[in-house]
């Protein structure tokens, strides 16, 4: 019903797949953080496709083969899955992400 009533824009990376988990608004610079499965997204709230940021960040393949050699499942286990997105400083952002079941975390620079 929104899309046929032209009252909202779809995000197009929307149709990689990319399981998004998490999302931080910074209403300050007018822009979304969208955590998904290997990626991190910047947006522009006042255009979510124009300008698009994306970090690729997967897990390594040596955690991806000892992740599927535990039994879990390739695709919608063993990957790098963002869930955390919180503010560090003005600059940074804190970033996690569940590392095919090994978490790793970092600091996005968002200049």
């Amino acid at each position: 019903d929104l899309l046929l009533s032209n009252s909202c824009i779809p995000f197009l990376g929307s149709a990689e797949g990319l399981d998004f988990r998490t999302l931080m608004l910074d209403e300050e610079r007018s822009r979304l953080l969208i955590g998904a499965k290997d990626h991190i997204f910047l947006l522009n709230l006042i255009d979510l496709n124009k300008n698009v940021k994306k970090i690729y960040w997967p897990a390594s393949k040596e955690k991806v083969e000892l992740c599927k050699l535990a039994g879990k499942d390739a695709h919608t286990e063993c990957a790098n899955f963002i869930r955390v997105l919180q503010p560090y400083n003005r600059t940074h952002v804190y970033v996690c992400g569940t590392g095919a079941f090994h978490p790793l975390c970092g600091y996005i620079e968002l200049g």
